[in-house]
C-alpha cells in the first residue's frame, strides 16, 4: 500500500472545532481559544531555519506569523501601542521557536485574564487606550485575525515539512 508523502512526513489528524455552551461569550472565546492553539502548534516544533524562511512572494514566514499575532493580541486586549506593524512579521534573529511560541501562549493568557473580567459583550475593552472597541468586536476581529493567519500557517508548515492538519 502506498503512503502519500504528506502523511510520511508527519500529518496529524484535524482536531474537530470546539463545542462550546449556549452563550455568545462562550462560544466566541472557545473558537478563539481553538484557533489560538491550532496555529501555536503549527509553529511549534518547525524546523530553522525554515521557520523564519519567506516560502511565498509576499515574505510571509512561520514564526513571523506567529509574533504578528503576539502584537495583535497585545495591543487589541491589553492596549500595549505598535508604531510599524509591518516589523510585527519579523522576529528577532535571536528568538527561537520555543521562544515565539512560548511568548505567544503567555500573551494569550495574559488576554484571556483581562478577558474573564469582562461579563458584557457591549461594553468597551477594560484597557489603557482611549480607542476602545467593545468587548465583542475585539472577540470576533481576533478570530478572524487569528483564524487567517492559522489558514496561512497551514500552508507554510507543509511547504516547510509536510506536516498537516490541525
Amino acid at each position: 500500500m502506498h503512503t502519500p508523502a504528506a502523511a510520511r512526513r508527519g500529518s496529524r489528524r484535524d482536531t474537530p472545532p470546539p463545542r462550546t455552551r449556549d452563550s455568545e461569550a462562550e462560544t466566541l472565546r472557545g473558537f478563539l481559544d481553538y484557533l489560538r492553539a491550532s496555529i501555536a502548534d503549527k509553529v511549534d516544533g518547525a524546523p530553522e531555519p525554515q521557520v523564519r524562511t519567506a516560502a511565498v512572494a509576499s515574505g510571509t514566514n512561520l514564526l513571523g506569523l506567529l509574533n504578528h499575532l503576539v502584537h495583535v493580541e497585545r495591543a487589541l486586549f491589553l492596549g500595549e501601542e505598535v508604531r510599524n506593524w509591518p516589523a510585527t512579521f519579523r522576529a528577532a534573529p535571536e528568538d527561537g521557536v520555543a521562544d515565539v511560541v512560548a511568548r505567544y501562549r503567555e500573551t494569550v493568557a495574559r488576554a484571556n485574564r483581562m478577558l474573564d473580567t469582562c461579563t458584557d459583550l457591549g461594553a468597551p475593552l477594560p484597557r489603557p487606550r482611549p480607542d476602545r472597541p467593545s468587548v465583542r468586536w475585539a472577540l470576533v476581529h481576533m478570530v478572524e485575525e487569528t483564524g487567517r493567519h492559522a489558514g496561512h500557517a497551514d500552508i507554510l508548515r507543509e511547504l516547510i515539512d509536510g506536516s498537516t492538519g490541525r
